[in-house]
């Protein structure tokens, strides 16, 4: 074990009576699997989300992810009114925990913007702009803005940039909403590069998304079964290989898609031979795969909860995304961590599968996140 890992460890040690009570001191497994989690919730303010309260004080969530828009009940009421707002909320909720919490956002820039202008956030431009530009200082500016907007707010997350290649410029979900560099895989790793850098410089984790490539598909994973088998090229993984090869190892969101040539069963998200073979093996990527919201009906009307989060988890991911905006369910951490409880338990998932990714977890943390604490 490295160095700096293993004083991690130690001083995750050392705060443990601080926060779990006798009984769950010995229980490191209640731990490790609630830090593969990421909620969604409702409220400005943590006395407003008793729920995420409880879930981040007793079932040790790693993470939680902000929205502006409430799409169930289609209001604009979420988790942001305002910066000083926003600023009060993140404090709060990483006071709830000695383990520095994962606080996210989806703020890619453009029309995927959850720091809105209308609220007191500076503005931001899209991808596909940045991309027509083409030039460095222009995105380095862009990225610049918005990780030290983020660093103000306390959020240490952002679910950007995003890695497609704009294959399909009518594609729904990327290409018409400007959410790509462009159509040129070069591009794309250029302006994906330059933005993660950015990033890492002002303390800010980045993901890139969405693996192995949303460029090309012609429906929106959120609403439907999405199949880009025929569409779908090797191109679309360049941008990922240029960054994981000169060394980028923060976070990989995966993509719900459907691709028979990669695996005939599974869309990415639950598939081992895109995961573990492809973004793991052939990639060399060592970092934290994050999925994509397993809540979208891509997933969620085609397997049961808990077969979803056994396949995500037999596939590789390390982080596995609630975020309670496409549908609202209250409990689904307790629901969620009772499943990984479970399939640990009864050896269907082995303790050492689960080890790993909180391993990989603690490490990002402490490479971002304890520094800051």
């Amino acid at each position: 074990m490295k160095k700096p890992l293993m004083l991690l460890l130690l001083l995750f040690m050392s705060v443990m009576p601080k926060t779990l009570e006798a009984s769950e001191q010995r229980d490191s497994l209640s731990i490790k699997t609630g830090q593969m989690l990421m909620i969604g919730f409702r409220g400005f303010t943590v006395a407003e989300a008793p729920g995420i309260a409880d879930d981040i004080g007793k079932r040790h969530i790693g993470g939680v992810v902000l929205f502006d828009y409430d799409v169930p009940l289609h209001s604009p009421s979420r988790n942001i009114n305002s910066p000083e707002q926003l600023s009060r909320l993140t404090l709060e909720l990483q006071k709830l925990t000695e383990i520095p919490l994962l606080i996210a956002i989806d703020q890619e820039g453009g029309r995927v913007t959850r720091l809105k202008q209308a609220r007191g956030f500076p503005p931001s431009v899209s991808a596909a702009h940045l991309g027509e530009l083409d030039n460095a200082d222009s995105t380095r500016a862009a990225a610049l803005q918005t990780a030290r907007t983020l660093k103000a707010m306390h959020i240490g997350m952002n679910f950007a940039p995003v890695a497609d290649v704009n294959v399909n410029p009518q594609n729904p979900v990327i290409g018409k909403l400007g959410r790509s560099f462009s159509s040129d895989p070069a591009v794309v790793a250029r302006n994906t590069g330059i933005t993660t850098d950015t990033f890492h410089d002002e303390g800010i984790i980045a993901t890139l998304k969405h693996f192995p490539g949303h460029g090309s598909s012609t429906t929106d994973t959120h609403l439907d079964f999405t199949d880009i088998t025929g569409t779908w090229s090797e191109k679309e993984l360049e941008p990922y290989r240029n960054l994981i090869g000169r060394g980028y190892h923060d976070a990989v969101m995966t993509a719900h898609v459907f691709n028979a040539r990669l695996d005939p069963q599974y869309p990415a998200t639950l598939s081992k031979f895109v995961l573990e073979g492809l973004l793991r093996k052939k990639l060399g990527f060592e970092g934290v795969i994050v999925s994509d919201d397993m809540q979208m009906k891509a997933i969620a009307d085609r397997y049961g909860l808990e077969e979803a989060i056994r396949l995500a988890v037999e596939a590789g991911v390390d982080i596995l995304l609630f975020g309670n905006n496409t549908s609202y369910d209250p409990d689904i951490a307790s629901k969620a961590v009772a499943i990984l409880r479970s399939l640990v338990e009864k050896k269907i998932v082995s303790e050492k599968r689960i080890d790993l990714s909180y391993r990989r977890i603690m490490a990002l943390k402490e490479r971002y996140l304890f520094r800051c604490k």
